[in-house]
């Protein structure tokens, strides 16, 4: 009887991951179109670019990929790089494995972590309680087709379409970043104060000279961690479970 209840609990969870990862999945369509454009340019055929959407989910890293790909930069050149352009995603990681419970099994947690996106991130994190896995299980399986059908797309027509429009499909993503954070910025002051700084020093740090020399990887890091570190001190959080996981 536990265990139908707990399937049953995982399909409910399972299926409203996938509902709210249809716009994360017309997003990243949106994204990987363009990415696509930078593959075929950078030599690599439909099959190639599709893998590697596959294996990389991750708009920045697929970037640097492709154009160190195409000014012939070697395996460890491009590994190093890769590192340094995903490295937030290490954060969000150890973020989310305080959501989970203790008794998900690793491979949960292994197939969580294959895919763990800002926006898939940002969904996952605002589960209220502890997350049930098959959540982001639902949100990955319509994201990841949207994101390498969007780069398989783009490299056989991208260049049917106008740069212009080609350009304008990128504003979806940025959408689908106000639609993550406005909830909870409404739902907490102390959220929505936090948005807002980010948002000023974030611009700040891009705009000053000094940290010219530093990756924008780099910068997403020191600032997450600045800001999440000073919020976890000055405001801190106390965990809750709902009744029926208690």
């Amino acid at each position: 009887m536990m265990n139908n209840k707990r399937a049953h609990s995982n399909s409910s969870w399972f299926r409203k991951g996938m509902k709210d990862g249809m716009p994360i999945a017309l997003g990243y369509f949106a994204v990987a179109f363009t990415l696509g454009i930078t593959a075929r340019n950078a030599g690599l055929n439909a099959l190639q670019a599709t893998l590697a959407s596959l294996t990389l989910n991750a708009s920045a890293g697929e970037y640097v990929g492709f154009t160190l790909i195409a000014a012939g930069a070697g395996y460890v050149e491009i590994a190093i790089m890769e590192l340094v352009a995903n490295a937030r995603y290490l954060l969000m990681s150890c973020a989310l494995s305080q959501k989970l419970s203790e008794d998900v099994p690793l491979w949960q947690r292994l197939l969580i972590g294959y895919d763990v996106t800002d926006e898939i991130f940002g969904i996952s994190i605002g589960v209220p309680g502890k997350l049930n896995p098959f959540y982001t299980f639902g949100a990955i399986v319509v994201a990841i087709p949207g994101w390498s059908g969007g780069t398989l797309l783009g490299v056989l027509m991208g260049n049917v379409l106008p740069l212009r429009a080609v350009s304008a499909l990128s504003v979806g993503l940025y959408g689908m970043f106000i639609a993550i954070i406005i909830p909870a910025a409404k739902k907490e002051k102390i959220i929505a104060v936090l948005i807002a700084i980010s948002f000023g020093l974030s611009f700040l740090v891009n705009k000053w000279s000094v940290f010219d020399s530093v990756s924008s990887g780099m910068k997403t890091i020191l600032l997450t961690v600045l800001i999440a570190g000073a919020a976890a001190i000055l405001f801190p959080v106390k965990e809750q479970e709902d009744d029926h996981e208690a």
